[in-house]
């Protein structure tokens, strides 16, 4: 039995994107370094979703950190998934949410975290932050602790 036979999407050349929001292209694989601590961070510049009252698009960088348990999500289905969201119309603070809740739960991680960069319209950025860490365990107060002081020194904003 191959170690990763469940995955599908890696190293599929017939791979068809989808554009219309769609977290079942998501998969997982185990973690072979379970009992370790460790943070996996994506970072994708290129995220688009659609304004739900206007239609017009809104681009941002959504960053995900994680600390794995037992499972890991997939790159490459990660990549559709969030491509996915291209013709979705959410406001940003649902779009982060989304996404985080999402991967908790195909993976049921230790902790994870999603901050979206979205790009200005009308002259105003949003950038919407959520975490989640694991309900009775040392990443439930983690993911508290970096809530409450999130964002305290805010970085200079000159590129966008």
């Amino acid at each position: 039995m191959r170690e990763n036979e469940d995955l599908t999407l890696l190293g599929n050349q017939q791979v068809k994107y989808k554009y219309e929001y769609d977290p079942s292209v998501l998969e997982s694989f185990n973690n072979k370094h379970p009992e370790n601590d460790y943070f996996v961070k994506f970072n994708c510049p290129e995220f688009t979703s659609l304004c739900p009252i206007t239609g017009q698009p809104d681009f941002a960088t959504i960053y995900i950190s994680y600390v794995p348990d037992k499972k890991m999500v997939e790159s490459k289905s990660l990549k559709l998934y969030l491509f996915s969201f291209r013709n979705h119309g959410d406001f940003h603070e649902d779009v982060v949410n989304v996404i985080m809740k999402d991967l908790i739960r195909l993976m049921d991680p230790k902790y994870i975290e999603v901050w979206g960069k979205f790009l200005p319209r009308g002259g105003l950025s949003i950038d919407p932050y959520c975490n989640y860490g694991k309900p009775g365990t040392a990443w439930e107060k983690v993911a508290w602790d970096r809530l409450t002081q999130h964002d305290m020194y805010p970085e200079k904003i000159d590129n966008r």
